[in-house]
């Protein structure tokens, strides 16, 4: 029996796809064979020995330490793309909130709710005081053109927008999907040059901290209205403060809001709602769910942030899984505790971590048992061995 470890109040019915004979899936559980989470942050939890993976229900990772799971021989999984069309709705409701006041404005009738039969005549006078631009034929600069970015740019074109686009690590798959519309900038700086309206889609990583800031407002049209649906820390709070101040950027709109950024003029703050749908909710569970079940049943990694990823059908008997530091004989060691074993080895296959300094290797070991799996745990630098029968 697999112990599944929920560490958030994750309720969905596509846990259902956990075979209740095989997985015990619940809150609490000590010694979980895999963790489910969303938000929770585990860089300061200590790891059992038993351990194989963990699954973010959702996208960003900062909340999980990378390279020491891949140290302890932990695999870890995303989700992208299962909320990205939650996301994507929020995007195009922050283009029109960033355009009109329509927030300040609903806010202002609330404070002439007792003016009775006098509140058209006073709507018509304070009005002009919330007016704004219309988005069409304004020109989005989508940072970003992933599962969320390439929606909101067909998305941003059916609403009769110009669509400019910068991801210099953009899929075939994903150009393929993107309206003929959609022009694809050379450069960061053609995107800022060239935008009204800029929406942050990008990952949060050292690289990328602080992405929006004086330096980049600079480049960006004056009067520029700014989306983050993507991650707080990619927005310097101080300098999109001073930039408003100044009226270099004409609103920004957060769903992720903080002791600063909560109730300054010209921010909208928004309580991180970008994948608060139920529907989204339960896309992210069940590709999670689906993750887990294909490594922790046949070793197969699909969507890891911190192992490259590698799905093999079963050549013949049992699979033989092991991770271990990145050196260029370790197949061979691994091979030859095989054949000295008096066995074979099929579709032998490797991935390197995300950092390089490890490896994931697949062996089809027919008679695989636990003594060649003493035998593979013997090799120095083999950190994790897995039998699966």
């Amino acid at each position: 029996m697999y112990k599944v470890n929920l560490l958030n109040n994750i309720t969905s019915s596509e846990l259902e796809k956990f075979d209740k004979a095989k997985y015990e899936v619940a809150a609490e559980l000590s010694n979980p064979d895999a963790l489910m989470l969303r938000s929770a942050k585990i860089h300061d939890m200590e790891f059992n020995p038993e351990l194989l993976c963990i699954a973010r229900a959702g996208a960003g990772v900062n909340n999980i330490p990378l390279d020491r799971c891949a140290e302890e021989g932990i695999v870890v999984f995303n989700t992208p793309g299962a909320n990205s069309g939650a996301v994507k709705e929020l995007v195009i409701c922050a283009l029109f909130l960033a355009s009109r006041d329509i927030i300040g404005g609903a806010e202002w009738i609330k404070t002439v709710v007792d003016k009775g039969d006098e509140i058209p005549a006073l709507v018509e006078k304070q009005k002009s005081k919330y007016t704004g631009p219309e988005i069409l034929g304004k020109t989005l600069g989508l940072v970003g053109l992933g599962a969320i970015g390439g929606k909101t740019a067909n998305a941003a074109v059916a609403l009769g927008m110009n669509v400019i686009g910068f991801d210099p690590f953009i899929s075939e798959a994903m150009k393929a999907e993107l309206s003929p519309e959609v022009v694809l900038a050379d450069s960061i700086d053609e995107l800022f040059k060239n935008s009204d309206f800029i929406s942050l889609n990008l990952p949060y990583t050292e690289k990328t901290k602080g992405f929006v800031n004086k330096d980049s407002i600079a480049k960006m049209k004056k009067g520029v209205r700014i989306i983050n649906a993507a991650r707080a820390e990619l927005v310097d709070d101080d300098d999109i403060i001073v930039a408003l101040e100044a009226g270099d950027v004409s609103k920004y709109v957060t769903d992720f809001p903080n002791a600063k950024t909560a109730g300054a003029p010209g921010i909208i703050a928004i309580p991180h709602l970008g994948a608060s749908t139920p529907e989204s909710e339960d896309n992210c569970v069940g590709m999670a769910a689906s993750e887990i079940i294909d490594y922790v049943e046949k070793g197969n990694i699909v969507n890891s942030v911190n192992f490259g990823n590698i799905v093999l059908d079963c050549a013949s008997g049992p699979r033989v899984t092991v991770i271990h530091k990145n050196a260029p004989d370790m197949n061979d060691k691994l091979t030859s505790a095989v054949s000295a074993a008096g066995l074979s080895a099929a579709n032998v296959q490797s991935v390197t971590s995300k950092n390089e300094s490890l490896a994931y290797t697949v062996l089809d070991v027919s008679g695989a048992n636990d003594e060649l799996a003493n035998a593979l745990k013997a090799i120095d630098g083999v950190v994790r061995v897995r039998v699966l029968k």
